[in-house]
């Protein structure tokens, strides 16, 4: 039980802390938070699909940031 408590966390939450710093978002009004949390779990889904790639999140992230062609190869993977 807490190996899957930790895969979990290390997994999804972690990466969502460290590429998306998360656990520094300010949002706080009505369901600003939710749905800033699940748009940030779509871009990270998007991004792991990508397999053409061997980069980290952090830095796909922001390769879809700077280069628009690279974001719609993201954003057409689907």
């Amino acid at each position: 039980m807490i190996r899957s408590h930790w895969a979990v966390e290390n997994g999804l939450h972690w990466v969502l802390d460290m590429v998306f710093r998360e656990d520094e978002s300010r949002a706080r009004l009505g369901h600003s938070a939710e749905n800033l949390a699940m748009l940030r779990k779509l871009a990270l889904h998007l991004i792991r699909q990508d397999t053409t790639r061997k980069r980290g999140v952090k830095t796909m992230r922001m390769k879809a940031a700077w280069d628009t062609t690279y974001l719609l190869h993201v954003l057409e993977a689907v």
